[in-house]
């Protein structure tokens, strides 16, 4: 297997530490009241995860000049909602999951009134967060960013991926229709660190901005198919979740659309073009460059 350069790796570390110190700080600490669902929140999002979100935020405010502290509270943002999603994913109303991360699913560690009480406190969080700091100068960017979020995060973005998502159980999608699905399930929150982090800092060209736009569907797709395949083809101890629920549960993944080996050569293609899109910026866009490796290959 491929493997990333140790710099990228050391790059990588650095920022999720930092990240975690900043999301230690965000998160209500657990002695406030209500005291369980301020630790519960914090069970859901501290101590797991390979933050890819914010990781993308960070590289993205890399290419514009921004300052590290702005991205890290863009990534954080971006986190909260994602971290949001997976603990109403994982209800038994939804995918009726027990494993998250490696270790209970939040509504298995405290109960189910309580995770979906974490899932509405850490969204609302989330923008409290872009309500609070200074990620850019100008305040109507800012009010953008917030936008932005929003709507990656509601029903024309993640919410609405869900939506679809569940209606298509049991049912047997084309790759096209997969794709309009996991473009708003999984692609807009991954599209949205993108463009929250190159909002903290200089402004963009519009050509340049279609650009990072392009590479950020191509790798939130991309995210998924592997996804699919890693489902498909990895053990529960390597993914931290449960291992081929997918196909248990009759949910369309682009394994059952194209196969495994179809998959993963879909997978290489969007990396391929995301790479693409990234051409003009040169040496800018490494860390880009790096993080879609490190996407698409991430157990292939």
């Amino acid at each position: 297997m491929q493997t990333v350069p140790t710099d990228f790796q050391d790059w990588s570390r650095q920022r999720q530490s930092l990240l975690e110190a900043r999301l230690q700080e965000i998160l209500p600490a657990p002695e406030i009241v209500p005291c369980r669902l301020h630790s519960a929140m914090r069970y859901a999002v501290l101590g797991g995860g390979k933050r890819v979100r914010p990781l993308l935020a960070c590289a993205a405010g890399e290419l514009v000049d921004a300052p590290l502290e702005r991205t890290l509270l863009a990534g954080a943002a971006v986190e909260l909602v994602h971290a949001y999603s997976l603990v109403h994913d994982d209800l038994p109303c939804m995918d009726d999951d027990v494993l998250r991360r490696g270790k209970p699913t939040c509504h298995v560690e405290y109960d189910e009134a309580t995770a979906l009480l974490v899932g509405d406190a850490l969204q609302s969080l989330a923008f409290q967060v872009l309500a609070e700091y200074r990620l850019t100068d100008d305040p109507a960017v800012q009010l953008e960013m917030t936008r932005i979020l929003a709507v990656a995060a509601g029903s024309r973005g993640m919410a609405g991926g869900q939506a679809i998502d569940l209606d298509a159980v049991g049912k047997q999608l084309n790759v096209l229709e997969l794709e309009f699905m996991h473009m708003h399930k999984t692609g807009a929150v991954i599209r949205a660190a993108l463009q929250l982090g190159v909002r903290c800092g200089r402004r963009l060209s519009e050509r340049e901005s279609q650009r990072i736009d392009h590479f950020a569907k191509c790798i939130g797709l991309a995210f998924q198919v592997v996804d699919d395949v890693l489902d498909a083809e990895s053990t529960t101890a390597t993914l931290g979740k449960t291992a081929g629920k997918d196909a248990r549960s009759d949910k369309p993944t682009y394994v059952s659309a194209l196969g495994a080996p179809g998959a993963k050569a879909l997978a290489r293609e969007l990396r391929d073009n995301a790479m693409e899109a990234l051409g003009s910026f040169g040496n800018r866009g490494t860390r880009l460059h790096q993080l879609a490796d490190f996407i698409v290959i991430r157990e292939f």
